[in-house]
């Protein structure tokens, strides 16, 4: 049976999508970079921050990287001085699925300092049952994230499920071995995320309990 459940963030549990685009807009005006597009800062939601931006702007050095890496996070802090809301149903969800006795973990590209930030405005320090950030660790879409979790919790992959937005955290799924669900409200359009053959694609974080109870049924048949 599903017993650790792993949660992307940003877009998965967060709605911060845009607040990212527009960091990441103004960090590049910041350094002297043409700005990308929407389309293109949303692509890379997910990775860890230096991964994306060598992705958003291949070819720059490393010191430009560094730069607007340390723009960002700046902005980052300066717009999210109040926190980037939930999408609905997703606290009321984690309480419930807590409740039931589910490890709740988080799988992030955010970096430790800004995730423990973010859990701290918000009251949840002690709320997730462990974490991992881009920083501390591999980053998406590599599955020692996942790996880890498992390890530190004791869990088989069978009985991990990855929940999230994007390519890279299915794709870390299918690596993991481990099943997933995606959600479409996210950073990338449902057709490729169904590529990695989640156990559903669900467009509220409600409906997430019925998947996992319809998952029990099937792995304990």
């Amino acid at each position: 049976m599903a017993k650790l459940l792993v949660f992307d963030w940003d877009g998965t549990l967060c709605d911060s999508l845009s607040r990212i685009v527009l960091c990441i807009r103004c960090a590049a005006e910041e350094v002297g970079l043409p700005a990308p597009t929407d389309d293109a800062s949303r692509d890379i939601v997910g990775l860890g921050l230096v991964d994306a931006l060598e992705t958003l702007f291949p070819g720059i050095g490393r010191e430009q990287i560094f730069a607007m890496r340390d723009s960002y996070s700046r902005h980052f802090v300066e717009f999210d001085q109040e926190p980037s809301p939930f999408f609905d149903g997703v606290f009321e969800t984690l309480e419930s699925l807590r409740e039931e006795g589910y490890l709740l973990t988080v799988a992030t590209g955010k970096s430790r300092r800004g995730l423990d930030r973010v859990l701290q405005a918000r009251g949840l320090t002690d709320f997730f049952h462990g974490s991992r950030c881009a920083d501390e660790t591999a980053g998406k879409p590599d599955p020692k994230m996942l790996l880890e979790l498992m390890a530190e919790f004791r869990v088989p992959p069978l009985s991990t499920l990855m929940v999230g937005d994007t390519e890279y955290d299915l794709a870390m799924a299918v690596s993991a071995g481990t099943p997933s669900v995606a959600v479409s409200y996210g950073a990338h359009h449902p057709g490729r995320l169904l590529q990695y053959q989640p156990l559903a694609c669900i467009e509220q974080f409600s409906e997430l309990k019925s998947i996992i109870e319809l998952y029990k049924k099937q792995i304990d048949m």
